[in-house]
């Protein structure tokens, strides 16, 4: 168990209702929502973020997977490039 505290947030009136009652999967997502911001502008690791909300790093990447907020910030074009890059790098015998 992680140890919590409660802080006061400002939000807007009609969201408050939803926040009120919460199972600790809808915290632990909602937390982890709350933390993603920092992880996107690189103030904190997924590693970090995850030893913040008390689950291993894998748990959190796959917590957001199935948001829709993935892991990789490659297009698969990107992936392609960097394929090419490593396998002609190999070509050249150079130690990867």
């Amino acid at each position: 168990m992680v140890a919590t505290e409660s802080v006061t947030i400002k939000v807007p009136v009609g969201m408050s209702k939803y926040l009120a009652t919460m199972d600790p999967e809808a915290e632990l997502t909602r937390n982890a929502l709350l933390l993603y911001p920092y992880i996107l502008n690189q103030t904190i690791t997924h590693g970090r973020a995850a030893e913040i909300l008390g689950i291993r790093k894998s748990e959190l990447i796959d917590l957001y997977d199935k948001l829709g907020y993935s892991y990789f910030d490659m297009i698969l074009d990107d992936l392609d490039e960097e394929l090419d890059t490593f396998r002609t790098l190999k070509k050249e015998g150079n130690k990867i």
